[in-house]
């Protein structure tokens, strides 16, 4: 039997690990970090959470639901170790973001069949069976020997950027693009007296925090936000950022009230002292189980740390408050997944090697430990002499991984799980709750008739204690 060769041990690579340990097959899981660190990453932990700390809507027959229930019947450690450590978030599911990356090391790094090797990974055999599953903060050397695995294959285009230049990111068409990550507060620095506690439509427990602002104190921040001063821009970069993930000077750039229909958008938000719903509201969504920090919805930016700190002193409730983490930007590396894989996440022209998480692709942490999940189910078939067998067209797992690979290469951008991906029903459907619950309905089926007729599922042996 093969051994797998894991390179990260992020969301992805994690999760890919414990899926081949989980069907006897022996790993190698490498992570650069303690040896070298990333622009994002605070810790040296495996499946650090850099941006928020949301895993999306737990709210039944959602497209995020609805991968996240095959992920659970599929057997994801990830995922349950996410319900072990979620905090309160209304209808989503959130988690303790230290104590989530802590339960994941942990639990890897006693897994028997697990070695981990704590070094920086910059060549790739072609010959090995070997995940790559290195996230949004793929280091240039590796993403250069990328480049090299993906030449030998098909052209994706001409280079972004001349190589030479130190620090430049890899030369290939659209090996990379920018997202940006929030700000958080400390909880006792919030001034409670004009804030209020409120879910979006009264869905779900109130459980983040609303900051109401009034016209004049929104065009205030607006005005502020327009004149703000962001981060110098090197020389070298070209900031492509993902659609989903603006950062809100990008947003408000394209008119006065984008922010007010983004991550500004007061509907639903009824303030109970007034009974009215605000102009504008932003909402700050606990960060940890000790309910000692709260994050910023949707305020990525790309701002300097003083403008930052003047900015957000504008929102009412955090005139005074004391920030633990500024919004920053980073880079974030991926593929051009239709050109190169396979829909078993394999490369067509090097079928030992497979890529999962962020680099092949998917945006968002659940989409990320969905092809983890894959990309490890397919590497322990390889090692043991099975053939991989791609999920179903009409799964969320199936959907997914036929967009990143199936998709238009030219313009390819990374996709969440939306229902758009799935399969049009036979049957038109006016009402979009009934239509929703019919292609969860399918979804889950073929999901559970996959799971039970694959021969190589059906034998796994019992996962080790953890």
């Amino acid at each position: 039997m093969k051994r797998v060769r894991i390179i990260g041990a992020g969301l992805a690579g994690s999760e890919a690990a414990w899926q081949c340990a989980r069907r006897g097959v022996a790993v190698e899981l490498f992570e650069m970090r303690s040896v070298r660190a990333t622009p994002a990453h605070q810790t040296n932990d495996f499946a650090e959470l850099v941006c928020s700390n949301s895993l999306k809507s737990d709210s039944e027959n959602t497209a995020p639901w609805l991968l996240k229930e095959e992920m659970r019947r599929a057997g994801s450690r990830l995922l349950e170790i996410a319900r072990e450590t979620a905090v309160p978030a209304g209808h989503a599911l959130a988690v303790d973001r230290a104590e989530f990356s802590r339960k994941v090391t942990e639990a890897i790094s006693r897994e028997p069949l697990i070695t981990i090797r704590r070094e920086e990974v910059t060549q790739v055999e072609a010959g090995e069976l070997t995940i790559v599953a290195t996230g949004p903060l793929t280091s240039d050397a590796l993403s250069r020997e990328i480049v090299r695995l993906s030449s030998t294959s098909v052209s994706a285009g001409k280079p972004d950027a001349d190589p030479s230049r130190a620090g430049a990111p890899a030369p290939h068409n659209n090996l990379y693009f920018y997202d940006s990550i929030s700000p958080i507060v400390e909880a006792d620095s919030i001034d409670m007296s004009k804030v209020y506690l409120a879910a979006r439509y009264d869905k779900g427990t109130a459980d983040y925090i609303n900051c109401p602002m009034s016209k004049d104190e929104y065009d205030r921040f607006y005005d502020a936000l327009l004149a703000a001063q962001s981060v110098d821009q090197k020389d070298w970069e070209k900031l492509n950022y993902f659609e989903s993930c603006l950062p809100i000077e990008e947003i408000a750039r394209r008119g006065r009230d984008t922010l007010r229909f983004g991550p500004m958008k007061p509907v639903g938000l009824k303030d109970p002292r007034t009974g009215r719903i605000p102009y504008a509201a932003v909402q700050l969504r606990q960060e940890n189980l000790r309910a000692d920090s709260y994050n910023l919805v949707g305020f990525q930016n790309h701002l300097k740390f003083g403008e930052q700190a003047r900015l957000l002193s504008l929102i009412p409730g955090l005139e005074s408050a004391r920030f633990l983490r500024f919004g920053q930007i980073h880079r974030n590396t991926y593929i051009n997944s239709p050109t190169l894989l396979n829909p078993t996440l394999q490369m067509k022209a090097h079928p030992n090697v497979l890529f999962a998480g962020q680099i092949c692709g998917v945006e968002g942490y659940v989409e990320s430990i969905a092809t983890g999940l894959i990309a490890g189910m397919n590497a322990a078939a390889l090692a043991t002499g099975a053939e991989p067998d791609p999920p179903p067209r009409a799964t969320a797992f199936g959907a997914l991984v036929h967009y990143i690979t199936q998709a238009e290469s030219k313009n390819f951008q990374p996709a969440n799980i939306t229902f758009d991906l799935l399969p049009a029903l036979d049957r038109k459907v006016r009402d979009r709750k009934e239509r929703h619950r019919l292609q969860c309905e399918i979804a889950l089926q073929e999901f559970e008739d996959w799971l039970r007729l694959s021969s190589f599922q059906a034998t796994l042996p019992a996962p080790s204690a953890v």
